[in-house]
């Protein structure tokens, strides 16, 4: 079976981020394939600082162990200042190649203004400079706060239809890169 592992990159308590991730991840669940959610508002973790040890931080080996024994990734960002949330990036330089290379990667953006990808390109290139495999089918939710309704379904039909189409892609191209059934 296909392991997926979402992280999402918002330390906000009612995040938009993690509600997309959550509808993304159960997606891919029917999809057939499990997956798990890192939520970085529970883990501890230090500013990377270049090095390989990090004592104190159980945390980091957990995510670091996590990710690495995935078949693929989802990660989901904030767009702050036209790029990927600081938190995100962080967790990610806290792996390295050993954790992120071959890794099947979809990527979700979410941000209170107009849609655009400058996170989403951001996330590309930081996954394709560590080897990952990023599917070209990406979610930008722009205008975040109107997406989704009180009982936290998305409102608009287009857009769940893309994430029918992100669960997709990102479990069969998973299932062929990595071997997986």
């Amino acid at each position: 079976m296909v392991k997926i592992v979402g992280i999402g990159g918002s330390l906000r308590s009612n995040s938009s981020t993690y509600r997309a991730l959550e509808l993304a991840a159960q997606r891919v669940e029917a999809m057939g394939a499990s997956v798990e959610l890192l939520d970085l508002r529970t883990l501890k973790l230090p500013f990377c600082d270049g090095g390989d040890d990090y004592p104190g931080y159980p945390d980091v080996e957990r995510l670091q162990e996590t990710v690495k024994q995935a078949d693929g990734l989802i990660l989901a960002t904030p767009e702050y200042h036209g790029g990927v949330s600081g938190v995100l990036k962080n967790a990610l330089d806290l792996m390295s190649f050993e954790h992120l290379s071959d890794k099947v990667t979809g990527l979700i953006s979410v941000l209170g203004g107009q849609s655009n990808s400058n996170a989403l390109n951001d996330l590309r290139l930081i996954m394709r400079w560590v080897h990952a495999w990023v599917i070209p089918e990406q979610i930008a939710i722009g205008q975040v706060w109107k997406a989704f309704g009180p009982d936290g379904k998305l409102l608009d039909e287009k857009l769940s239809e893309r994430f029918d189409g992100f669960a997709e892609s990102l479990v069969v191209n998973t299932r062929k890169l990595r071997g997986s059934s």
